[in-house]
């Protein structure tokens, strides 16, 4: 029988698409909207039509992975259940009472960086408040920090790499980590601290007490999601201030103006480059048929440049309508950590603007950029000014 399914579109672990990854998704958002490669199956360029696969949940189904992943691998109706879970971690109240430890922790690695020159921003600022934050809100040791750190970086580099055997060893090492603190807090009893991580050990669905492989798979989610995109969003931002200093000092002048040119920045060039989808029927998006089974890869970064909902999307704009801004995603899966998100990224930009003095790219040191899946970058150098 005769194959007639279409060849391959791109590449996207071309040596193009890692070094310049935003430029080659603005070029297959124009020439190629929907495109099939061998590593991604379907990729999705344009705004409507990642919305379009993001909010027909019917069609595209999140259990694309071999493993169960809680909750955003999830369907209905058992998403539901577990995303009404979640959700209560991350109201106003609780952002509120998370605030000033937040704000300890951003002061602290601010004032270590104020007036230094070369300073390899995501070594010493973003790596180290992600795993900070994350910690201080999961209610984790800070002798957790190093493992989780080389935890990331090895998963990522299985993942780019597409190292299933290594993926499933990382991903059991994470699963003793939290093992043993539910142990530690089992042991504890009445004793065990209030925190995020007990309150979930104690929840129940139903009635019924959630399985502990499920507990696991939660906080290993936050986990990858929190560490990975924070740290990429601070590189992000602080490169794009660097390079625009007028605007830099406009957010000094104005703190109140933080949430809204965060938001922007990062619509231009987002921490989270693609999520995953599976269709569960023949569909078509842009003219290519999709068949049952298929995988298809939305992108994040590509959509948020979409000239037909931003247009000159490469410019900072005040005012553009920010809820067309796909940074949190989209649908019943949009980021349930999207307030912590936002409250760490505008805290640590106010501590960082009104303590570390202005900055600017290093001269002589280019930045290295991070490789698909990352986002942002490896290294990246800034020069603070003495204040």
């Amino acid at each position: 029988m005769t194959d007639h399914r279409p060849t391959y579109d791109w590449d996207p672990r071309s040596d193009t698409v890692l070094d310049n990854p935003v430029a080659s998704f603005d070029d297959m958002r124009q020439r190629c909207p929907v495109a099939r490669s061998e590593y991604m199956g379907w990729s999705v360029f344009r705004h409507e039509d990642v919305l379009a696969v993001v909010t027909d949940h019917e069609t595209f189904s999140n259990q694309v992975s071999q493993h169960r992943s809680v909750p955003n691998g999830l369907d209905q109706p058992e998403h539901t259940p577990y995303r009404t879970l979640i959700e209560p971690f991350f109201t106003d109240q609780r952002m509120a009472l998370f605030e000033p430890e937040c704000r300890d922790i951003a002061a602290e690695l601010a004032r270590a960086i104020a007036g230094r020159k070369q300073v390899d921003i995501v070594t010493e600022l973003a790596e180290p408040f992600a795993l900070q934050i994350q910690c201080a809100f999961l209610g984790w040791p800070d002798s957790l920090q190093e493992p989780l750190r080389e935890w990331a970086h090895e998963n990522h580099e299985a993942t780019l790499a597409g190292d299933r055997e290594a993926m499933a060893e990382i991903a059991q090492r994470f699963s003793r980590y939290i093992h043993q603190l539910l142990e530690t807090r089992r042991e504890q009893g009445d004793w065990a601290p209030e925190d995020p991580t007990t309150d979930i050990m104690r929840s129940t669905i139903d009635g019924q007490p959630i399985p502990e492989e499920d507990i696991v798979s939660i906080l290993r989610n936050w986990t990858v999601g929190e560490i990975g995109t924070i740290a990429a969003s601070v590189g992000l931002l602080l490169k794009f201030l660097a390079e625009h200093p007028e605007l830099q000092a406009e957010l000094r002048d104005d703190v109140d103006k933080i949430p809204e040119a965060v938001d922007e920045i990062l619509r231009i060039h987002g921490p989270l480059v693609t999520n995953r989808r599976k269709a569960t029927c023949p569909a078509t998006l842009q003219g290519r048929q999709i068949e049952t089974g298929d995988r298809v890869t939305v992108n994040w970064v590509s959509a948020n440049r979409d000239e037909r909902v931003f247009p000159q999307p490469d410019q900072f704009r005040w005012g553009r309508d920010q809820s067309q801004n796909l940074l949190y995603g989209a649908g019943l899966h949009v980021c349930p950590g999207a307030p912590l998100a936002r409250l760490e990224l505008r805290v640590l930009m106010e501590e960082l603007l009104q303590i570390s003095g202005a900055f600017a790219p290093t001269p002589g040191k280019a930045p290295v950029n991070a490789y698909y899946p990352a986002s942002g970058y490896q290294h990246l150098w800034l020069d603070f000014d003495a204040s």
